[in-house]
C-alpha cells in the first residue's frame, strides 16, 4: 500500500493495545472464532488480509485480493476445508481487494460488492488495471483488458447470506475509503470485517476517500458493537482499533483545517519532489502514531485539497 508497516504500542487505547499489533503475521492464518479464520496479508507482495468464513455446504471469502494474494488464500481455504468457495466478497474496488475477481470466478465462485464497487470501476478503469499490469505479472498473465466487477450487488439494504447456521450480513456505512466501501459483519461471533475503510498500520489511502465523512463511517461500525476486528491490512484485533483509525483522521483533519485557516498554502505544508509529497510540517499526537507513517504527506495533501474545494477528495481530478 502508501507506507511501511508501524508497531507501537498506544497507550490511550488501554491494556489490548501492548498485544493487539502483535496478533499474527504476514501470510499466516490464524483461527478467529469456530469456522472464521484470518490471513494478513504481505504488503511487500501487495496482498491485503482475507477473511475465511465456513458454512454448512461451502466457504465465504472476504476480499478478492491481487491474483497472486488470491491463489494463496486458495491454497489456505483448501487446507482447511474441502468444501467448495462460493462466495467472495470485494470490500471495495482497489487492485488489491478485487483484481483477483477473475481468479475466484474460474474457480466458479460468486463475487459480491456494494454498488458502489461496480460505480468506481467504471469510473476508474481500465487505466488503473493496465497501470498494474505493467507493474504486477500476476494481473498481466490474466490478459485482460479491464477489472472484472464483482457479480452480484447491492446498494442500499444489507446483503445476507444464511445457511440456517451462521449468518454473514455484508453492510455498506457510507463513503469513507471509497465510495463502495463493504463491511462484512457476523452478528452471532461479533467479528466485523472491515476492508480499508478500519486498517490497523499506517496503511491508509485517502485519495479516493471522503476524509470528512470516514469518521462518521466508522462511528456507524461502532453502533454492531463488535468485539473483534479484521481490518483491511494489519494484524486483527478488539474494537480499539475502530477507535484509533477514528481519532486518526479526526485528529488528520483537524491540524490541517487548522493550518489552512492561519493561512498556510498546501506548499507550506507538504514538500513535493519530482512530483511526489515527500515530507510534512504537520504533526500528529503520540497516541495516534500507529496509524501515521510514510504516506502522511500524501494524506495532508488531499485533505487539504478536500477542504479547499469543499468536496470528497475522491470527487477531484487533481
Amino acid at each position: 500500500m502508501l507506507a511501511k508497516r508501524t508497531i507501537i504500542a498506544v497507550p490511550f487505547l488501554g491494556l489490548l493495545a501492548t498485544t493487539y499489533f502483535l496478533n499474527g503475521a504476514p501470510d499466516e492464518t490464524k483461527q478467529i472464532a469456530d469456522g472464521v479464520w484470518f490471513r494478513e496479508g504481505d504488503l511487500k507482495k501487495g496482498h491485503c488480509n482475507n477473511t475465511i468464513i465456513e458454512m454448512k455446504d461451502y466457504l465465504i471469502i472476504i476480499d478478492a485480493n491481487f491474483p497472486s494474494g488470491a491463489e494463496l488464500v486458495i491454497a489456505e481455504a483448501r487446507k482447511i476445508s474441502k468444501k467448495p468457495i462460493k462466495y467472495v466478497f470485494d470490500t471495495h474496488h482497489h487492485g488489491d481487494h478485487a483484481y483477483g475477481n477473475p481468479i475466484w470466478t474460474k474457480l466458479g465462485a460468486t463475487t459480491i460488492g456494494h454498488i458502489g464497487v461496480v460505480n468506481e470501476m467504471k469510473d476508474r478503469e481500465p487505466k488503473r488495471w493496465l497501470a498494474a499490469a505493467m507493474e504486477r505479472p500476476d494481473v498481466a498473465k490474466l490478459n485482460l483488458k479491464t477489472a472484472e466487477p464483482p457479480q452480484i450487488t447491492f446498494d442500499k439494504k444489507p446483503y445476507e447470506i444464511t445457511d440456517g447456521k451462521r449468518k454473514v450480513e455484508f453492510h455498506h456505512l457510507g463513503w469513507a475509503h471509497t465510495k463502495g466501501d463493504g463491511f462484512a459483519w457476523l452478528p452471532a461471533e461479533k467479528i466485523l470485517c472491515t476492508g480499508d475503510a478500519v486498517v490497523n498500520g499506517a496503511y491508509n489511502y485517502t485519495a479516493d476517500g471522503n476524509i470528512g465523512n470516514w469518521p462518521k463511517v466508522i462511528e456507524a461500525a461502532q453502533k454492531f458493537n463488535p468485539t473483534t476486528i479484521l481490518p483491511g491490512h494489519g494484524p486483527y484485533g478488539g474494537p480499539e482499533i475502530l477507535v484509533g483509525q477514528r481519532a486518526f483522521l479526526m485528529e488528520l483533519r483537524k491540524a490541517v483545517e487548522t493550518a489552512q485557516k492561519s493561512g498556510k498554502k498546501v506548499e507550506d505544508l507538504v514538500t513535493t519532489k519530482n512530483g511526489k509529497s515527500t515530507a510534512t510540517s504537520i504533526t500528529l499526537p503520540a497516541s495516534v502514531k500507529n496509524w501515521a507513517g510514510d504516506g502522511l504527506a500524501d494524506q495532508v495533501r488531499d485533505t487539504y485539497e478536500e477542504l479547499k474545494a469543499k468536496k470528497p477528495r475522491g470527487d477531484l481530478k487533481l
